[in-house]
């Protein structure tokens, strides 16, 4: 039997609480934190861990409906209701529900998600962000980062405030494609879309697999087109480049503390520099330096070389590498890093002078003189403002300008084709510089740390640094001697010499002439005369066909041929390559020119014949 009621609860005395006896019954009587005198009834409980102590009894506020689902379940519903009537109310709602449930016209998912439509959708993303944070990603075998859960809560969020969206029943495609459509002219990229698109869409399936909703009403929705509306375009540099950057890195911090900055020598390196401070510097441009070489020559991503540590490294053994943890990974796989034996010195030399300046911090501070770093200590003290850094090296190596905006400074760091620089592009100029190198895609896929292939090049390749003109020259020579080449050479007029087709050109005194292959017969005939008689005494309204001569095909020629050939004489050879063939050599000639032998016809070319139709007759025009 379905019931409506209130939650009742206990808990201990209030402070200061004096008991009272009314009507045979005992209360408690305090104030609350407002001033207000509240009273409450006196219970003890029998059992449990409060068994024998006096303890106020609490109802609450709002109604709850107790009642048997569709299936059978007993279940409790809180109504949010402080009225009765209105809570029973809201009982018969649930109560017809189950009847259309055990009916069969409405499914149980149907009746499960129509629980969850009035709730607030702040309620669902909390709920979601708690998915996101212990759910285990299948893909990745970890749960989402928190940058990751940040991002969603961002897309979601302004989405609801834009469209104004309050509960489930409010969400709406049309809405959000509207919302999208508005931030498109607003000047948002096309991923960025996407990525709202993606977020709200991933939500509505959470929904749905958590009974809150029956369908996705986002999904397949269009994803806009990235690759044309892409904003950042990378580039690669190449070893002239890269060295360039490297030394600079390696020698700005020194030379910026040397630059005096005001007065009349301004610009001038004069500055005074401590022994200290100057070694201290050149430090700092050595790990920036070392931190381009790092990023360079192993294609790793700025993170991944911070979670770099000395205990996952080994740079002493005939083959380096350094461990990445899959945790620290973006695929969530993790990897060895192969290290090149000049970059493993390098390192081994970073590590040595880091050692030598903690013993010698040690000691001054007399604490214990450290014989090896930690383990756990990162491998390279990467800034964390290396993507400003990068933009003043780019400046001070001549590969990107700045300006002043204002109080801030813009850097353009673009080249001839508008593609740009930054940290991330370290990564493309690694699989460049081995794509020029002529590594093998495969190598480079594994190096990248790619699971597709056509990622490796789709987007980490600029074929600025690939020679696309020596691949070419790589490919086999194929010659054509199959014992016919000098003749098909002399055919074609391709054999070097001044003659053109010598046996077919028409002269003054045959104008029109035949040949055959395979014993054919001469497949030949002026379709018109200059006296204007018709070849083979009919009138021809097209152009007869290669096997039959001089007769036509039966029907209506759909292209007939042009006006002006009818007043010229058209001098037209029908060169048959075979028995019964439409393939054939067509020579045209004004009827002012004549024919004329081939040194007095330097425009002489050989059409197909489907193509003579098309020519025109311009008196004096040489075809």
């Amino acid at each position: 039997m379905a019931t409506v009621f209130r939650k009742t609860v206990t808990k201990a005395l209030p402070a200061g609480a004096e008991i009272v006896v009314r009507k045979d019954q005992r209360l408690a009587r305090w104030k609350n934190a407002k001033g207000k005198t509240r009273t409450a009834l006196i219970t003890v409980p029998k059992k449990g861990e409060h068994k024998g102590q006096n303890r106020i009894v609490l109802r609450a506020r709002t109604f709850i409906v107790k009642y048997r689902d569709g299936c059978g379940v007993v279940r409790e519903v809180a109504t949010g209701c402080r009225d009765e009537t209105a809570a029973r109310a809201v009982l018969g709602e649930l109560e017809r529900r189950a009847e259309l449930v055990k009916a069969k016209v409405m499914t149980v998912g149907e009746s499960r998600a129509a629980d969850h439509q009035g709730t607030p959708l702040g309620e669902h993303f909390a709920a979601y962000d708690d998915h996101l944070r212990v759910h285990i990603s299948p893909k990745t075998g970890f749960p989402a980062t928190p940058a990751h859960r940040e991002n969603r809560r961002i897309h979601l969020r302004r989405v609801v405030i834009g469209c104004g969206w309050r509960k489930l029943t409010d969400l709406d495609r049309a809405q959000l494609e509207s919302w999208l459509a508005e931030r498109e002219a607003d000047g948002m990229g096309a991923r960025t879309r996407n990525s709202y698109a993606a977020s709200w869409s991933a939500f509505a399936n959470w929904c749905v697999d958590t009974h809150r909703l029956t369908v996705n009403p986002f999904a397949r929705l269009a994803k806009a087109n990235e690759n044309g509306d892409a904003r950042r375009k990378r580039r690669a540099l190449n070893a002239d480049d890269l060295a360039r950057l490297i030394a600079v890195a390696h020698s700005r911090p020194v030379v910026d503390a040397m630059t005096i900055r005001r007065g009349k020598r301004k610009g001038e390196l004069a500055a005074k520099v401590s022994d200290g401070q100057r070694r201290k510097l050149e430090t700092l441009g050595h790990v920036r330096g070392l931190t381009y070489k790092m990023l360079t020559l192993t294609g790793l991503r700025l993170n991944e070389v911070r979670s770099l540590t000395i205990g996952g490294t080994d740079l002493g053994g005939p083959t380096p590498y350094a461990t990445l943890q899959a945790a620290d990974e973006k695929a969530r796989r993790g990897a060895e890093i192969p290290l090149r034996t000049d970059l493993a010195a390098d390192l081994a030399r970073h590590l040595a002078d880091r050692l030598k300046v903690a013993q010698r911090a040690a000691k001054r501070q007399n604490r214990p003189i450290p014989a090896r770093l930690s383990v756990d200590a990162p491998l390279i003290d990467v800034p964390k403002t290396l993507g400003a850094v990068l933009d003043r090296d780019l400046v001070a190596a001549g590969l990107a300008t700045r300006k002043r905006a204002g109080n801030v400074w813009r850097y353009d760091k673009r080249d001839e084709r508008g593609r740009c620089f930054d940290v991330h592009a370290f990564r493309m100029t690694f699989n460049s510089l081995l794509a020029a190198a002529g590594v093998p895609l495969t190598t480079r896929r594994i190096l990248m740390r790619h699971a597709p292939q056509g990622v490796t090049d789709e987007h980490y390749a600029d074929t600025k640094l690939i020679d696309l003109r020596a691949a070419l020259h790589k490919l086999p020579d194929l010659p054509l001697d199959d014992g016919r080449e000098g003749e098909d050479r002399q055919a074609t007029g391709t054999d070097g010499r001044a003659r053109f087709a010598p046996g077919f050109a028409p002269t003054p005194d045959n104008l029109v002439q035949t040949g055959a292959n395979s014993g054919s017969a001469a497949l030949a005939t002026a379709i018109r005369t200059p006296s204007g008689h018709v070849a083979n005494g009919r009138e021809n309204q097209g152009v007869t066909t290669a096997d039959k001569p001089g007769h036509e095909s039966g029907r209506w020629d759909s292209n007939p041929q042009h006006s002006a050939w009818k007043a010229d004489t058209l001098p037209i050879e029908l060169h048959p390559h075979g028995a019964r063939t439409s393939s054939m050599q067509f020579y045209h000639t004004s009827s002012d020119a004549g024919c004329q032998p081939r040194d007095a016809w330097p425009g002489l070319r050989v059409v197909s014949l489907s193509a003579a139709k098309g020519l025109s007759t311009d008196a004096g025009e040489t075809r």
